[in-house]
């Protein structure tokens, strides 16, 4: 930070195993990237390139050089895992993480039918070359999954070897954890946290009102993907009370009643 304010919440330095933030990055160019670490690089922990881009953006070693450099780590999105594993090419996807020397790897079944047991395999697989992240829930609205089943997935994929379990939302923050609105569903993220700790988790949060209530459920340090590039620092000020949104969070009695009372 710039100046000292007393009273924020504590952020680990990177790396960091909690409080992480999951940048999504949808095709930037490398002045984009370049400029994006410059603002922002030490609040950005994970860099995902979004579904399948990484297959057809330009210059894609020098972007994955440049994140590396900023000690930002990189995974492919987790469709391009679906569409090599439909394909019946999962071998040659394993041969592209090594390839890259890919620090993440994402496992999801968000967009095809496959086994659980067959997805926990993979999960088990890849965690034999990097760490992998796995991916809960559907893309499809109409595809309710109910609390015991998402429950019932996110334990056995930690099992299987998952570092952390991502909780669908899509950049539209419109499925999955959230309904159709983007309202969140919270019912379902309480009762998977009635089970499982939320540090296991990432949940992604892509509208400001999605990341707002996961901070004031779970501090400053709550896992929160799907990001947009321009809304790191925002989030970053969301996560420690420098917004009016979660202004009163880290304020002792004192300084609130002093506040309320000249209001």
């Amino acid at each position: 930070m710039n100046f000292d304010l007393p009273g924020l919440p504590d952020r680990c330095d990177k790396p960091r195993d909690n409080g992480l933030t999951m940048m999504m990055d949808k095709g930037l160019s490398i002045r984009q990237v370049e400029d994006t670490l410059s603002a922002s690089h030490q609040y950005i922990d994970i860099a995902k390139l979004g579904f399948g881009t990484s297959m057809i953006t330009n210059n894609l070693q020098q972007k994955l050089d440049l994140y590396k450099a900023a000690e930002v780590r990189t995974c492919f999105g987790g469709t391009l895992f679906e569409l090599f594993y439909a394909k019946g090419l999962f071998d040659d996807y394993r041969k592209l993480i090594d390839k890259y020397d890919m620090p993440l790897v994402e496992v999801s079944d968000g967009s095809i039918s496959m086994k659980h047991e067959d997805k926990c395999e993979c999960i088990s697989m890849l965690s034999e070359q990097t760490v992998v992240l796995s991916e809960v829930g559907s893309k499809d609205a109409d595809n309710i999954i109910p609390p015991y089943k998402w429950i019932q997935l996110i334990e056995t994929e930690l099992e299987a070897g998952a570092w952390k379990v991502i909780g669908e939302a899509r950049e539209g923050g419109n499925v999955g954890l959230f309904r159709s609105t983007g309202e969140v569903r919270s019912g379902l993220v309480e009762e998977i946290l009635n089970t499982i700790s939320g540090e296991k988790i990432m949940w992604e949060a892509p509208i400001k009102a999605q990341q707002v209530w996961f901070i004031k459920l779970l501090g400053a340090n709550v896992n929160l993907g799907n990001i947009a590039p321009n809304e790191i620092i925002p989030l970053e000020t969301l996560r420690v009370g420098l917004r009016g949104d979660t202004f009163d969070m880290f304020m002792d009695e004192k300084v609130k009643n002093k506040v309320n009372s000249n209001l």
